[in-house]
């Protein structure tokens, strides 16, 4: 690593003032040793008013703690895990923001950026070094950011696309070898198996794919391997698309744009996809603002995204934020995905949830809970898969569409939701009751 020299944790977070903006670099990105570092400074009585942003991290989030308030305000673009209990709190907050648009946040002056802190490889011999696993908003903040702090990691993978980044742009250094963030996942449960056979069923030979991380999308991806030449456009991917590129399933051969290559924008798994991406041109990082942009997304045939949601009403309105006046995630790339599923040529856009909660409630509702965020609209809505089956409800009435999601509703609940069907639109709706 000829001409980088580097500074300490400690030494370089000094460049942090009362009053600045922070990104950090996301998922298992995120900066770890820095994070800690600005903490100490935090609790040494150095800041006061320092607002912090990302996307979802792993690991822990020291700065949302109730210690740290009126230090450090976060201002995340998405709810993760690790800060969901303070956010509900009030000790931290959310900006909610398609994810497309994390990006332009900096770009467009709406957020200030003053100190960048990201983690990258370390430099090759062209003097360029590598974001690795999270390019998403973070390529925007080097981009706008006042001082970069860069971690170069020997564990971060060296990824192509646009990760690729000269060491000029970076300001500080600092070295730490600590392995990334791996996420393990559970294998699908029964009922998750179920929801990926129905979603598999509506994919396609020669579909393109967005899907996120869980159980659901491995379930779905476990029962594509006898489709041909899928390809992958997404804003992330996991463990659960090795096995398809291994046997060939998944080459991109039937993409129009970025043919041949898988294209994503972060990256959360075990070190397997960690390895699999390091030097390897078939994996495209790139800026969120490319991944997430409805109108490239379309210009890919046979899209098809598949996405989550935590309630979803008759009418197709979805909730996938939070529950009731409690933040849970964020509107991610949903909407995103969504509507450039629906605007490719053969595209599928699809809402995959299980018919009911861990305690049996059921996730489709009459109306939504007080206080549910809609993130993807009734407008916007097309297949609906439950373990029930899959109904499509584009172009179709609200009569019709509250049929057909009660009908892939659970059978112990089904009878409920038709009688507030019946009470909702009057006796045009066909009611009739069990016997």
């Amino acid at each position: 690593m000829k001409n980088i020299k580097f500074i300490s944790a400690d030494e370089a977070v000094k460049v942090v003032k009362s009053g600045d903006h922070i990104h950090f670099s996301s998922v298992a990105s995120a900066p770890q040793v820095l994070i800690q570092a600005l903490c100490r400074r935090g609790d040494a009585g150095e800041l006061k008013n320092v607002f912090i942003h990302h996307l979802h991290t792993e690991g822990p989030a020291p700065y949302t703690e109730a210690k740290y308030e009126g230090i450090f305000f976060h201002q995340a673009f998405f709810v993760g895990g690790n800060v969901r209990k303070n956010v509900q709190a009030g000790y931290a907050d959310y900006i909610p923001i398609f994810l497309s648009e994390t990006q332009k946040l900096y770009r467009a002056g709406v957020l200030p950026c003053d100190v960048a802190m990201i983690q990258v490889c370390p430099p090759d011999k062209h003097g360029f070094v590598s974001l690795g696993t999270s390019v998403d908003a973070t390529l925007a903040a080097i981009e706008c950011a006042k001082t970069v702090i860069a971690v170069i990691n020997k564990h971060v993978p060296r990824s192509w696309g646009e990760a690729i980044i000269p060491v000029d742009k970076i300001d500080l250094f600092v070295e730490d070898n600590t392995p990334l963030e791996p996420a393990t996942f559970t294998a699908p449960n029964e009922t998750e198996t179920k929801i990926g056979i129905n979603c598999a069923n509506l994919i396609e030979d020669g579909a393109c794919l967005q899907m996120g991380i869980g159980a659901i999308p491995n379930a779905v991806l476990a029962q594509l391997g006898n489709h041909k030449n899928l390809g992958i456009h997404t804003e992330m991917f996991a463990d659960g698309v090795l096995p398809l590129v291994e046997k060939g399933v998944i080459n991109g051969a039937n993409k129009k744009i970025d043919k041949y290559k898988m294209v994503s924008t972060f990256l959360m798994g075990s070190q397997e996809v960690y390895n699999f991406i390091d030097d390897n041109p078939m994996v495209a990082m790139m800026d969120v603002g490319y991944t997430n942009d409805p109108y490239i997304i379309a210009k890919n045939p046979k899209v098809t995204a598949i996405n989550s949601a935590l309630q979803v009403d008759i009418t197709g309105q979805v909730c996938a934020d939070s529950l009731g006046t409690k933040f849970y995630s964020g509107v991610g790339g949903q909407i995103d995905f969504t509507y450039g599923a629906s605007l490719s040529e053969g595209g599928k856009a699809i809402i995959a949830m299980p018919s009911v909660t861990n305690k049996g409630i059921s996730k489709i509702a009459p109306v939504l809970t007080t206080g549910a965020g809609v993130v993807t609209t009734r407008n916007h809505m097309h297949w609906l898969v439950t373990e029930f089956g899959a109904v499509d409800l584009y172009g179709k009435s609200l009569q019709e569409r509250a049929k057909a999601i009660i009908s892939i509703a659970h059978p112990d609940h089904r009878e409920e939701l038709d009688r507030a069907a019946f009470e909702r639109f009057g006796p045009h709706y066909h009611f009739v009751p069990a016997e």
